[in-house]
């Protein structure tokens, strides 16, 4: 079931700002390309961005020549953007309004992409509903690359309160199901010039 102030609060953030004027906007997503191709999946691996919204990796995935994607975001508004900026690509993605904790998948994917939901989880619950969508949605060898605010990034996104990680508090959530394969920081420049710190990794499902 999507939680419909959770979606209204999305649709109006893409309804009332460019996509490329939005603080977590990245022209280009090089960390998170970097760690995908490290996973070291085929072409044609089933892949899916969620909360993917109207970013740019799903462009860089297909200029890549991967040709089995999904993109999930609550918002029909922001897949809506993005269908518009990659034109006749588009039909090449499955494209998918809901929300994470209540995603029934049709497959499984090969990995498992996550740069702008998983910190906004600050209910235990709704973190343990979205460990139960992954784990039904990944194949049993499957990976995720994960993006959450570091310990030292904002406490607050787009007026919502946020949870904060580092890769020791990652592993506490997902460790049980995942191993750590690798982590990074990156240090993200908004549109308007702040600077807020990421903390990335990269699990394999045991």
């Amino acid at each position: 079931m999507v939680d419909i102030t959770r979606k209204q609060h999305w649709e109006h953030a893409y309804e009332t700002k460019a996509s490329d004027a939005v603080s977590w906007y990245q022209r280009r997503p090089d960390v998170s390309l970097s760690m995908i191709r490290d996973a070291g999946l085929p072409l044609e691996a089933p892949l899916i961005d969620v909360g993917g919204g109207a970013s740019t990796l799903i462009d860089a995935l297909l200029d890549e020549g991967r040709d089995d994607l999904s993109v999930l975001d609550i918002s029909s508004a922001a897949l809506s953007t993005a269908q518009e900026r990659l034109g006749s690509l588009a039909s090449r993605v499955d494209w998918i309004v809901a929300d994470v904790l209540g995603f029934a998948p049709s497959k499984r994917y090969a990995l498992w992409h996550d740069r702008a939901v998983f910190h906004f989880l600050v209910d235990a619950h709704d973190r343990k509903l979205y460990l139960e969508t992954l784990q039904r949605s990944l194949l049993p060898d499957g990976q995720m690359v994960i993006a959450t605010f570091a310990e030292d990034g904002p406490e607050s996104c787009s007026g919502l309160p946020v949870a904060r990680y580092g890769v020791a508090s990652l592993q506490a959530i997902f460790g049980a199901a995942f191993g750590l394969v690798e982590s990074t920081r990156e240090t993200h420049h908004t549109p308007g010039g702040a600077e807020q710190h990421f903390t990335y990794a990269r699990l394999q499902r045991i």
